[in-house]
């Protein structure tokens, strides 16, 4: 396939200079005494990251290890968008036969760096175990990392999932499964819902779900009715409520006013910096975030081919209405039941933005496997990499509640 053309990052040595002489003339504002983490990043900690950004962290080493992976470009074509998109993606062919083709799909703050941890190590299980083998696939969503981005209004759900679809076709996967959570969930649950006939069964790692209902789901709702909270359930609950109130500021303002936002995110690396480090610390579980993790983290918005303000406008295109109110795929309609015969694996963290009751979360589908962790956060792939990968070997392996779905092929 010729216009698939494998892909190297290269940042100018220029785009690196104009970065270090931005960082050299930062202005910080002051903080009250004491303030901690309640009003947003410290002071202390953004001034000491971005010394570090400006005067330690090697790019160019960076950009070494992150080419490690293997990575392509490729034209993909959407319905109602006359200019194709140049998506950046990730491919791992395993060497294993009939390995399961597995799309991953990142958020935000997150890009393909998240895949970092666990691309290689699905694609090659040990000789000697009897976990299955995975054809490794992770977009750059549009808009982020080294893909391009939409020119025009209405990219919404439905286009962020017929861009992975069609990446996953033309790879030469006419069925697969896929991963994800934050941004990642709401698409990987548009494709369940719109290509249930390729897609054959999907993880995640983000809470979900309603209060059953006793129309609909009659055994959830007497088991929601008659038993109590566990302990972890309260404390999820809390969680949940803690988000909503406290941590969900920056959602309403890229879902109203991205571009307004864009522009400090763009002309301002501290402003992104301190932006994206705030989620990292409160949405992560303790994570113990190294310098060169946050700054190549960072670097990846700051250097991305659209630039760090097309990132925000998902938030906006996915809570307006473009098209048909009946066929609009919504957040709101993700996290309801998805038939289909699209299979749904379950990871709870107690460190995600909303940690649910097992009776709201079963709502979404027929799960087939479903686990709760102690530790771990938001960021999962990063964070709890070794979470991750046993989770989908063993729902997809082969006493798992998703063997079989996918007989394997060789791909592209």
């Amino acid at each position: 396939m010729t216009d698939i053309t494998p892909f190297n990052i290269n940042i100018p040595d220029s785009s690196i200079s104009d970065l270090q002489q931005r960082l050299s003339l930062a202005r910080f504002p002051d903080e009250l005494d004491s303030a901690g983490w309640d009003y947003g990043a410290p002071l202390a900690d953004v001034k000491r990251l971005t010394a570090y950004w400006k005067d330690k962290f090697n790019w160019r080493a960076a950009e070494k290890n992150l080419n490690l992976m293997p990575q392509f470009t490729t034209p993909i074509s959407v319905a109602g968008f006359d200019q194709p998109l140049t998506i950046h993606f990730i491919h791992q062919k395993s060497p294993v036969a009939n390995a399961i083709p597995l799309l991953y799909v990142h958020g935000w703050p997150g890009s393909f760096y998240e895949g970092s941890k666990i691309w290689k190590e699905l694609a090659n299980p040990s000789p000697s175990s009897e976990a299955p083998a995975f054809h490794f696939v992770a977009l750059s969503l549009p808009g982020y990392g080294f893909s391009s981005t939409p020119r025009t209004k209405g990219f919404a759900l439905a286009q962020y999932a017929e861009t992975a679809h069609k990446l996953m076709l033309k790879l030469g996967y006419d069925e697969y499964v896929t991963q994800g959570g934050d941004w990642g969930y709401y698409i990987t649950r548009t494709i369940a819902i719109l290509y249930p006939q390729h897609c054959k069964a999907t993880h995640v790692n983000f809470d979900q779900g309603e209060a059953p209902s006793w129309t609909q789901f009659p055994g959830l709702a007497l088991k929601h009715a008659v038993t109590p909270y566990t302990e972890r359930e309260k404390k999820g609950l809390a969680r949940t409520k803690w988000f909503l109130e406290e941590g969900s500021a920056y959602r309403a303002q890229q879902s109203t006013k991205p571009q307004t936002l864009g522009y400090g995110l763009t002309d301002s690396p501290v402003g992104l910096l301190a932006w994206i480090y705030e989620k990292l610390h409160d949405w992560s579980d303790g994570y113990p975030w190294t310098e060169d993790e946050v700054c190549t983290w960072v670097s990846i918005y700051w250097f991305s081919t659209a630039g760090p303000a097309a990132s925000l406008r998902i938030y906006y295109e996915s809570t307006h209405e473009w098209d048909d109110p009946q066929r609009r795929v919504t957040r709101d309609r993700t996290r309801l039941w998805v038939g289909g015969g699209v299979k749904l694996g379950l990871t709870h963290s107690p460190g995600e933005l909303r940690v649910l009751p097992q009776t709201f979360t079963h709502t979404q589908g027929h799960v087939v496997f479903d686990r709760s962790y102690d530790s771990g956060g938001h960021f999962f792939a990063f964070e709890k990499p070794e979470h991750l990968i046993s989770d989908v070997r063993e729902m997809f392996g082969k006493n798992g509640g998703a063997a079989g779905v996918v007989t394997g092929k060789d791909g592209y």
